[in-house]
């Protein structure tokens, strides 16, 4: 299975988290990661190269630090310009029918904050529900997502377990997330 990682951090390389998801993700064969940011600081996008690397992938990934309970602003410019009318939806836009598309997130704040009765009152995967919608409008088949958080004060052993945990889940047979689960 072909997998392409696009990381969508604005600063990587001072990341914890996210650098090293990338590095452990970067081992694996079959597996490709590119720095989103490094690629288009501007915010111009090559739609042309990115929709012909998501036609070669099996397995599409977003992978990002959660901001205000969101994506990254470049995540979201790349939504709009990549995933258009005719190509990813609509009519014709059967290009990624069938892929898998799988988040992998990493919210700062600790695990036991994203819970319906604590500080935030909504999981991490109820956060990520507007990509759950875009899947489905794109005909991609939505995985469980693979959250890490706590990101922010991370300990190492942790985020070591974590970044194994991740590669390992890039290369394997995923379960696909209910609509509400």
């Amino acid at each position: 299975m072909k997998t392409l990682v696009l990381l969508f951090h604005p600063n990587s390389q001072s990341s914890n988290a996210n650098r090293r998801l990338a590095e452990a993700a970067n081992t694996k064969e079959d597996v490709t990661v590119r720095d989103m940011y490094q690629l288009y600081p501007n915010f111009q996008i090559d739609v042309a190269q990115e929709q012909r690397l998501l036609e070669k992938a099996d397995r599409i990934v977003l992978q990002f630090p959660m901001y205000w309970y969101s994506s990254p602003a470049l995540l979201k410019q790349w939504e709009d310009a990549v995933l258009e009318y005719g190509w990813a939806y609509g009519s014709t836009g059967d290009k990624l029918q069938g892929k898998e598309l799988l988040i992998a997130v990493t919210p700062g704040a600790p695990a036991d904050n994203y819970v319906h009765n604590a500080n935030f009152k909504y999981t991490v995967t109820d956060l990520l529900r507007p990509f759950q919608a875009t899947n489905n409008l794109i005909g991609t088949r939505f995985v469980k997502p693979f959250i890490v958080a706590g990101a922010s004060s991370i300990k190492e052993a942790d985020l070591e377990k974590a970044t194994e945990e991740y590669a390992n889940y890039l290369t394997k047979e995923l379960e696909l997330l209910g609509d509400y689960e």
